[in-house]
């Protein structure tokens, strides 16, 4: 009865673990795809879109790794 619990708690942890691996994906993808952002329009403070935007993920990607981290050490 142990044995089927263990296992069923690994295979769960294993989905949860592929589910946080594809939220790594999201600022590489958001980065990877350039036409989405190669344009001067909307301004932030007189910086163009371009380069706010790329800015803006430094922030983002960062709290995406530390969930991924903290969540994948609980499981």
């Amino acid at each position: 009865m142990t044995n089927t619990v263990a296992t069923k708690k690994i295979t769960s942890g294993r989905y949860i673990m592929k589910f946080l691996n594809l939220l790594l994906l999201l600022p590489f993808l958001g980065l990877l795809w350039t036409p989405l952002y190669d344009r001067y329009t909307p301004a932030l403070f007189g910086f163009p879109f371009f380069y706010w935007y790329q800015l803006a993920w430094v922030p983002v990607t960062s709290v995406i790794i530390w969930i991924v981290w903290k969540k994948g050490r609980d499981v």
